[in-house]
C-alpha cells in the first residue's frame, strides 16, 4: 500500500502537468471509511456486515478485517490492496462486544453535479477566494481526479449536455482521450464507478486565453442547483434590501457584483493575484470572500445572437444581520476607485458595479477624466468657432478699436495695387451713389488710413473715430 507521502507526490505531479485548475472527488466507497456505514464506524470482529442484495458497488479494502459474518450483493466487487482480506474469528473482542448488524450505506446519493462533493484547487489559495456554484463542479478545462487507492460511485449523470473535461484520473491512471476513457467505462469496474453511460468528452485541451476562459457549465446550471438544494436545502432569507444573483450562482447574496470589460492585454491570473495581495490580505477585509470568473454578458448585445464575455467579480462577507454585505461593498468601492485611476494598466476598459443596497449600476472607465477634459475642450472650441463665423458674416461686431495687422519692415510701393479691406457695410454702394449721412467718402477714408514702415491701421467709420497708436 502506498504511503500518504507518495499519494501527495502523485497528486503534485498530476497537477503540475497543466496550468488548468483541478477538481478532486471527495467521497469514496472504501471499506475503512466510517461514513459509509450506518453506525458511523468501521465494522469489527463481532459485527455482521450486510451489503444490500440489489446494491451495485465497488469497494476498496485497504487492510485485513475479522468479521462475524458478511452478506455480499449480487453485483459488486471488492478491490483488495496488498495484505488486505477478511477472516472469521470465534474469539471474543472486548472492544467490539457485543457486536451488531452494520449496513453499508447507499452510495447512489453521490451525484456528479453536487458542488459540495468536489474539492477545487482554488481552495489551496486560502479562504478568501471561492467559486460560483457552476464552477465548483468540473469545468471544461479542468483536470478531474479520483484519488488512487479509493473506490467510488458517481450517480445521476443523466443530462442532454455533454460534460467536457481536460483529463480524468481514476485509480492512479490518467485518461486524456475519449478512446482510453471509453474502454474504462466498458469495464466492470468502470460500470460500477460511472453507472448510466455518462456523456463525457475528454479534450486534453488547456485554457489558452490569458484573459481567462469560461467554465462552460451554464447549460447544466439547473442540474447543479437542483443537486445543491438536495444537499443544503432551500436558499436562505437575506437581510439586505436588494439581494443580488451573480451569473453561475444558485442563491442570491448580500454584497456587490463588479463586471469588467477588458482588452487583450488583461491577464486573468495576474489580476486575481493582485486582488488577493492588495486587498484580501488586509485586516479590514479578513471577513470578505471573493469569486472572479469569466462569464457570458448578454446585457449588451449588438445582434440577436451576439454574446460577449466579461469578467465577473462577486464579493460577499460573513457579517451578520444589518451589517451583512457592508465590508464587501467597501471592497467593491476600493476596486472601482483603483480601476478609475489605473484600469488601463490592468487591461480593463470599463467597469460597472451593483450592490445589495443600491439598484443603480455605476459605469467606470480608466479614461473617464480624460474624456471629460476632451469633451469640455470640444464644446469651448465649438463656441469659439461659432463666434468667429458670426463675426465674419457681419452679424457680430468687435470693439471699436482693433489692430488688424502688424508687420515688420513693411514697405510702401507706389506701383502696386492700393491697400484695401473688405467691409460688408460698403459692399454694393455704387460709385455715383449720393453721400449718406454719417458715412465717410472714399477720400476721407484714405485720409484716415496711415501707413508707416512698420505697420498700418485704420479707423472704423461706423464707430467713434479715434486714432490707434502702435
Amino acid at each position: 500500500m502506498k504511503t500518504p507521502a507518495l499519494f501527495f507526490l502523485w497528486l503534485l505531479v498530476c497537477t503540475a502537468l497543466t496550468d488548468a485548475a483541478y477538481k478532486k472527488w471527495i467521497p469514496n466507497t472504501n471499506f475503512e471509511n466510517a461514513s459509509n456505514w450506518n453506525e458511523r464506524r468501521v465494522p469489527c470482529s463481532q459485527d455482521k456486515v450486510i451489503f444490500p442484495s440489489g446494491q451495485r458497488v465497488s469497494i476498496y479494502v485497504q487492510s485485513a478485517h475479522s468479521l462475524a459474518e458478511m452478506n455480499l450483493p449480487w453485483d459488486g466487487e471488492l478491490i483488495l490492496a496488498s495484505g488486505a482480506g477478511f477472516s472469521s474469528s470465534s474469539t471474543e473482542d472486548p472492544e467490539c462486544d457485543p457486536g451488531s448488524e452494520i449496513h453499508f450505506r447507499d452510495p447512489d446519493q453521490y451525484q456528479w453535479f453536487d458542488p459540495t462533493l468536489w474539492y477545487s484547487s482554488l481552495s489551496d489559495n486560502g479562504k478568501s477566494l471561492f467559486s460560483v456554484d457552476s464552477e465548483r463542479v468540473p469545468c471544461q478545462y479542468d483536470d478531474v481526479i479520483f484519488s488512487p487507492e479509493t473506490s467510488f460511485k458517481v450517480n445521476n449523470m443523466a443530462t442532454e449536455a455533454t460534460i467536457n473535461l481536460k483529463s480524468i484520473s481514476v485509480l492512479g491512471k490518467t485518461f486524456t482521450t475519449d478512446e482510453e476513457f471509453s474502454d474504462h467505462l466498458q469495464s466492470n469496474t468502470g460500470k460500477l464507478q460511472f453507472p448510466g453511460s455518462p456523456q463525457m468528452h475528454i479534450t486534453n485541451t488547456p485554457c489558452g486565453d490569458q484573459t481567462g476562459c469560461e467554465c462552460g457549465n451554464s447549460a447544466v446550471l439547473r442540474e447543479i442547483c437542483s443537486a445543491l438544494q438536495r444537499t443544503e436545502g432551500k436558499c436562505p432569507d437575506l437581510p439586505c434590501p436588494l439581494p443580488l444573483l451573480p451569473a453561475g450562482r444558485c442563491c442570491q447574496i448580500c454584497g456587490a457584483i463588479i463586471n469588467l470589460e477588458h482588452m487583450s492585454t488583461f491577464n486573468f491570473e495576474n489580476y486575481r493575484t493582485h486582488l488577493v495581495q492588495t486587498y484580501l490580505n488586509l485586516e479590514k477585509y479578513s471577513r470578505v470572500k471573493l469569486a472572479i470568473s469569466k462569464v457570458q454578458n448578454q446585457r449588451t448585445r449588438l445582434k440577436a445572437n451576439d454574446v460577449t464575455a466579461e469578467i465577473q467579480i462577486m464579493i460577499t462577507d460573513n457579517l451578520e444581520e444589518s451589517e451583512t454585505g457592508s465590508d464587501a461593498i467597501g471592497l467593491a468601492n476600493d476596486i472601482i476607485n483603483e480601476i478609475n485611476n489605473n484600469g488601463i494598466s490592468f487591461g480593463i476598459s470599463k467597469a460597472t458595479v451593483v450592490t445589495s443596497t443600491s439598484s443603480q449600476s455605476a459605469p467606470n472607465t480608466g479614461g473617464i477624466i480624460t474624456g471629460i477634459v476632451i469633451g469640455v475642450l470640444a464644446i469651448f472650441l465649438s463656441i469659439l468657432g461659432g463666434l468667429y463665423y458670426l463675426h465674419r458674416i457681419g452679424i457680430l461686431r468687435l470693439p471699436s478699436q482693433i489692430v488688424l495687422l502688424r508687420r515688420n519692415n513693411f514697405e510702401v510701393q507706389t506701383d502696386t495695387q492700393p491697400i484695401g479691406f473688405t467691409n460688408p457695410i460698403f459692399e454694393g454702394i455704387a460709385e455715383d451713389a449720393p453721400d449718406v449721412s454719417g458715412l465717410y467718402s472714399g477720400e476721407e477714408i484714405l485720409k484716415e488710413i496711415t501707413l508707416d514702415k512698420s505697420s498700418f491701421q485704420y479707423s472704423n467709420p461706423l464707430y467713434e473715430a479715434s486714432q490707434c497708436d502702435d
